[in-house]
């Protein structure tokens, strides 16, 4: 077909252009003029409307929140929703997180996989559509969002000042297509501190995690102790049972206690090593007595580290669409005069925001710890399997991959999918393949990288028909 060999001649533009997108650090900062979310995330989308302008489409930018480039004419529009922000980095990287380097065929970077990569490979399956001389009978509008990872507050501002494409796919999730996405809710666990010491142990402060939405790799403790050779004696047999990845730096009377865990996607939590839940372990065992913070961290470990569905917290919900619930600690931040611990929860399809909250509050009555409800509460979405969109992208991927076995999920994840009706997130990860999402190393391989372009190339093709 015309089309795949069109994308074919853009592979080294294809690599290139996600080379230098990944090395623009487009994780939210404070505002600026014009740049709601900080100086990354605008350079991300400047130069993703130049490329469109590049390739002759007619783009806009809105007031820095987000912008768009149409391809065609018609009385409806296929829509195309990405993101051009990313996570943090987060730390053990290989190779340079806004590098975009290139090893043994992978393209490694912050964003390769979410959602950079997959952004440039839907531009420039527009521009095999534009050059190929195809007849176009529904316009294409690519969307793109810059804070899709903090609040979603491009696609709110975008969305009140246009109108809505008439249906829509997000390449920022899972092959074949997902029908599928659960509630997603941001809370914070917060006990007030009056104490914060036993055993002749003060923690000072505890901080650790990047996002709510990502599995923590790192978490430490800083303890003023009077002896600091039994907290190293019971670190070092804590990690000899345990096998558990903490250290301790050594400053006078104080004493450092690091915990290192393996970053994960929020969504799935047992995917990743909690490094939170790590340290809470061994402060376990370290403060014993009956302290505020003793209290908190005996809470934590009987109902929250290490379980990854709620169940013991009072919201281990499931239902038959979309499985159990995903509880994920992200971020905790701690002190003399309080402990905040910050969660990120996937519920089912068939459950809410409500049934969560008051499972957890009624869970933890008269423990002293207050649930403060996040900002937002983004409702699940479902659209049926015979949906002429799903239906249709189910149709390009089989012919385009052969896999004929694959089915229509749901997931945890949350796509802009849920910004309006009639859309759906396709791709950009194959059944069966590494989640490198929200991870250290991330990459795209430029073969996956050129594969998804052919893919998205063929179902702008027929949703256009």
């Amino acid at each position: 077909m015309e089309l795949i060999k069109l994308v074919e001649s853009y592979k080294e533009d294809i690599i290139k252009s996600t080379q230098d997108i990944i090395r623009i650090k487009s994780v939210e900062e404070e505002a600026k003029p014009n740049m709601p979310f900080g100086e990354g995330p605008y350079k991300a989308l400047d130069f993703a409307l130049n490329i469109c302008e590049e390739m002759g489409f007619n783009t806009k930018n809105f007031d820095g929140y987000a912008g768009h480039a149409d391809l065609g004419d018609g009385d409806e529009t296929v829509g195309i929703l990405v993101h051009l922000d990313v996570v943090p980095e987060g730390d053990g990287w290989t190779y340079p997180p806004y590098g975009g380097e290139i090893y043994d065929g992978k393209i490694y970077g912050r964003g390769t996989t979410d959602d950079k990569g997959p952004a440039i490979a839907c531009m420039y399956a527009m521009k095999a559509l534009k050059e190929s001389g195809v007849k176009l009978n529904k316009k294409i509008r690519i969307i793109f969002g810059t804070n899709e990872e903090t609040g979603w507050g491009c696609m709110k501002y975008y969305f009140n000042n246009e109108k809505a494409p008439d249906m829509a796919f997000t390449p920022d999730a899972e092959f074949p297509v997902i029908y599928g996405e659960k509630g997603i809710i941001v809370f914070h666990l917060v006990k007030k501190l009056e104490s914060n010491n036993c055993n002749d142990i003060v923690i000072e402060s505890i901080k650790g995690g990047n996002a709510p939405n990502m599995v923590p790799d790192y978490c430490e403790a800083l303890l003023k102790v009077e002896d600091i050779s039994i907290v190293e004696d019971k670190l070092n047999n804590f990690v000899e049972n345990t096998k558990y990845p903490l250290s301790m730096e050594r400053n006078e009377d104080k004493v450092k206690i690091i915990a290192k865990g393996i970053s994960a996607h929020g969504s799935t939590p047992e995917k990743g090593k909690n490094a939170i839940s790590y340290l809470m372990a061994f402060l376990g065992k370290l403060m014993s007595g009956n302290c505020d913070i003793c209290e908190f961290i005996k809470i934590y470990n009987d109902r929250i580290g290490f379980r990854h569905h709620g169940e013991d917290i009072g919201c281990g919900f499931e239902d038959e669409v979309s499985g159990k619930l995903n509880f994920n600690p992200g971020v905790i931040k701690g002190n003399d005069e309080e402990i905040r611990l910050t969660i990120n929860v996937r519920y089912p399809i068939e459950s809410s925001a409500k049934e969560v909250y008051d499972g957890i509050r009624a869970n933890l009555e008269g423990t002293g710890i207050q649930l403060v409800e996040g900002d937002s509460d983004m409702k699940p979405l479902y659209i049926p399997k015979d949906n002429f969109l799903v239906e249709k992208l189910m149709k390009v991927y089989r012919e385009q991959t052969g896999d004929i076995e694959s089915q229509p999920i749901t997931i945890g994840g949350g796509t802009y999918a849920r910004a309006m009706d009639n859309a759906v997130a396709f791709g950009p990860v194959f059944p069966g393949q590494k989640e490198v999402a929200h991870q250290k190393d991330e990459f795209i391989s430029i073969d996956h990288l050129m594969k998804i372009t052919k893919i998205y190339a063929q179902a702008l093709y027929e949703l256009t028909k």
